[in-house]
């Protein structure tokens, strides 16, 4: 055959359609050539001195067959850079593999031609042609662009580009290859059976609905009779219209509930569902439905109220648990759930090869993070436990949030930030002939809303904590009264009792 088209192995060089002469095998693709143009030689070409010495092969017969001479349009008809060979390339090439495959049809064409440059070609010349579909310069009488630039002037350009590129393509470092495939199959994603590349699914959802319309044929004209109205055929033809429309308008509904809320990151998601807890993987799996009315914010929004509600009942049920125990704080609530724990485990009946194993000592293994639910009861949860437990001044950023009332009444000033005066720490007096109370050790109710040092001014003046908030409250509310000063007198006339005195001390 006169005419190879072969693919080159690598993008971006000269590559193209290679016309070569059936006879002595010589590449022709740059010079004149005789074609034969009789219907038994499909693409049989020759080159001028084999034609001229009346060589034939195959079913060629050069005294009866017509034929045409060729030469090479290398001249210019649409733009300065782009001849007519290549014009023709292009047409031939898009209609080959298709609008779209840019890199194969710049292979077709040629030349060290790029998919970018065929493609903005293509556009600039085509489609954004005010003569659309054709050409600006399509007539065929418009020569102007042909005269203006002569051919040999222009196949020198041609030469020297195609030159130029050839040695730019010898220096340049290899293409590195990509990491992903290029494919669109269902196995180029973690989500088994969807296609990235044409965001669909090897399975869709109701994948039998163009079954009902894939024969289905419409005739020309407007499916009426002559009474003007509509023929049973096509009454019925466009019923199934309207049924398959709106199953894939559910398709398509699907489809965005799943990339608004990113079901398709399957990796991530099962991270994050491996951090939560049965109830509260079993609780979301429940809410799943309200992401059909809900955008993503929304949702996420919604869920994160779910799961909160979730832990604080647990920890609702877990603090009256403690009440029933007759546990009055946070910490001895933990203690009490780790011997709890501890017994659960040694109540597991163990058999022999339970006991020898548990005999063997244990690689320390590391404490699983505290749920959420959990975090609701640690004894770190209040603010003043917080501050007493921490070793060093956390930095300014890293606070927990201070209420308005805790700002105000800070005893060591962390709350506010303007500098004021140290304040000496009060000392408790013991009172002669009293033995003070251990109200830590008898559990007395609500202690844990009392600092250390009021636990310990409780039991010098053997007060329950609820009168001792109540004289609290009381000399608080008078001092701001009176913007923030209370003298002990006022204040011993207030509380109208003698030991009161001690407190009073305290807050003024």
């Amino acid at each position: 055959m006169g005419v190879i088209r072969k693919k080159t192995a690598q993008r971006g060089t000269e590559g193209g359609t290679k016309y070569h002469c059936d006879v002595c095998s010589v590449d022709v693709t740059s010079t004149v050539r005789i074609s034969c143009a009789h219907s038994a030689c499909p693409e049989y070409d020759l080159c001028v001195p084999c034609f001229s010495e009346g060589k034939s092969s195959k079913n060629h017969d050069p005294r009866t067959h017509p034929y045409q001479v060729i030469e090479q349009n290398s001249v210019p008809i649409y733009t300065e850079d782009w001849g007519a060979d290549e014009e023709l390339l292009l047409l031939e090439g898009a209609e080959i593999y298709g609008l779209g495959s840019w890199a194969d049809i710049a292979d077709h064409i040629g030349g060290y031609r790029t998919k970018d440059e065929v493609r903005d070609h293509y556009i600039d010349t085509y489609i954004n042609s005010p003569n659309f579909p054709l050409p600006a310069r399509a007539d065929p009488h418009d020569t102007s662009l042909q005269d203006s630039i002569p051919k040999e002037e222009f196949q020198a350009r041609k030469k020297r580009r195609i030159e130029e590129r050839k040695e730019a393509a010898k220096s340049a470092p290899p293409a590195t290859p990509k990491q992903k495939p290029t494919a669109s199959v269902p196995a180029c994603h973690e989500v088994q059976g969807y296609m990235p590349g044409r965001l669909e699914f090897e399975t869709e959802f109701l994948n039998e609905a163009e079954e009902a319309v894939q024969h289905m044929t419409f005739e020309p004209g407007n499916g009426l009779n002559e009474k003007g109205e509509m023929e049973p055929e096509m009454e019925l033809k466009m019923t199934v219209m309207e049924i398959y429309n709106s199953r894939l308008t559910a398709r398509t509904e699907r489809k965005k509930i799943l990339f608004e809320h990113n079901l398709l990151e399957y990796r991530k998601n099962t991270a994050q569902e491996k951090k939560r807890t049965k109830e509260e993987r079993d609780l979301l799996n429940k809410a799943k439905p309200f992401s059909r009315m809900m955008n993503h914010d929304d949702f996420e929004e919604f869920c994160k109220g779910l799961e909160y509600e979730h832990n604080l009942r647990l920890a609702i049920a877990q603090l009256q648990e403690w009440r029933q125990m007759g546990i009055g704080d946070l910490k001895s609530g933990e203690k009490y759930e780790q011997e709890k724990l501890q017994r659960a485990q040694r109540a597991i009946p163990q058999g022999s090869f339970d006991r020898l194993a548990s005999a063997r000592p244990k690689q320390s293994q590391q404490p699983d993070q505290p749920s959420a639910a959990s975090q609701l009861t640690a004894p770190e949860l209040p603010l003043r436990l917080q501050q007493q437990k921490a070793t060093t001044k956390p930095a300014p950023e890293t606070k927990p949030p201070m209420n308005d009332f805790d700002r105000m009444f800070a005893s060591n000033g962390d709350g506010i930030d303007t500098a004021q005066p140290a304040k000496s720490k009060y000392v408790v007096q013991p009172l002669s002939g009293v033995t003070p109370w251990k109200l830590e050790n008898d559990g007395a109710p609500d202690l844990h809303l009392l600092t250390k040092e009021e636990v310990e001014l409780c039991n010098v003046l053997h007060m329950q904590p609820k009168p001792y908030l109540v004289v609290k409250e009381a000399l608080l509310k008078e001092a701001m009264k009176q913007n923030g000063s209370l003298k002990k007198k006022d204040a011993r006339t207030l509380c109208k009792v003698s030991r009161m005195g001690s407190v009073a001390n305290e807050y003024c």
